[in-house]
């Protein structure tokens, strides 16, 4: 049997995952950080040259919010939804605008594009 490590909720400004062209316009891409003897689940949302970062966790039930990897986008891209339950939640603040977690937030994951690569910030 294999421990399961500790999740972390946030990490150190300055890490860099890559370019943001790994990306598409208008799609989301899952990131998981080891960090020591913990791991960091997080998400990504592009919108243009922005990005929009949340740790991997649905505020209703604690579970990362998608089944299948980097679908964290209902289909027109509007929104962040949790295939588990159906809460559906704000691109740029990660406010929950639907039931079941109504005013309930995803926590944010600072994030930023410098010369065209994505870091935590």
């Amino acid at each position: 049997m294999t421990a399961t490590l500790p999740r972390l909720t946030q990490v150190r400004p300055g890490i860099a995952l890559g370019p943001l062209a790994r990306i598409a316009d208008g799609a989301a891409r899952n990131y998981v950080l080891q960090v020591g003897e913990a791991r960091f689940h997080g998400f990504v949302v592009r919108q243009g040259q922005t990005v929009h970062g949340y740790v991997d966790a649905c505020p209703h039930a604690g579970l990362p919010l998608c089944q299948t990897l980097d679908d964290y986008l209902t289909p027109d891209g509007g929104l962040i939804r949790c295939q588990w339950h159906g809460a559906l939640f704000d691109i740029q603040n990660g406010v929950c605008v639907g039931d079941p977690c109504p005013g309930a937030s995803l926590t944010p994951w600072p994030v930023a594009v410098r010369d065209g690569q994505i870091f935590t910030a």
